[in-house]
């Protein structure tokens, strides 16, 4: 069945019709031509789906796209604000908090949250929050440090 809905999509309206079946990824993927969410499981498991939905990581690949109507979702391409990259994204370049750069927008966008909700966030609470994210290169060490220069570049005000 198909059905007429609005997403608001990083800051934007975006009316759409979409299969009731269909996921947030796809849609994103297939109808926005956001390809920053990646498909790497399908079962919620890897973290290469992740946006944010009302500020909170969520699996893409397994939130219905219906379900996401009316609230707030942000892709990898809407967390840049005018031209200027987010703290967290110049931490990650800074840092090295990548490889191959699969898994590196779920990163991101989990850090992102973490760091907005829990600015003082200890190595085992970076480390639980984070859990939900796979890298199969291994950059976890860079992944880490990206994350503690991210915050304290944003505890200094140099967000």
């Amino acid at each position: 069945m198909r059905r007429d809905i609005t997403l608001h999509i990083n800051g934007k309206e975006s009316p759409t019709t979409v299969c009731s079946h269909h996921t947030l990824l796809q849609v994103l993927r297939d109808q926005f031509h956001l390809f920053g969410a990646r498909e790497g499981c399908g079962v919620g498991m890897c973290g290469a789906c992740t946006v944010l939905l009302d500020g909170h990581p969520v699996s893409s690949c397994l939130c219905l796209a219906v379900l996401a109507e009316g609230r707030q979702i942000t892709t990898i391409e809407g967390v840049s604000q005018g031209g200027q990259m987010h703290p967290v994204q110049q931490a990650y370049i800074e840092g090295h908090g990548f490889q191959c750069s699969y898994c590196t927008p779920g990163f991101i966008l989990a850090t992102t949250a973490l760091l907005e909700t829990h600015p003082d966030a200890t190595e085992d609470e970076i480390r639980d929050y984070l859990s939900g994210n796979l890298c199969r290169c291994g950059s976890y060490v860079k992944v880490l440090d990206s994350v503690r220069l991210a915050q304290a570049r944003m505890k200094a005000g140099e967000a």
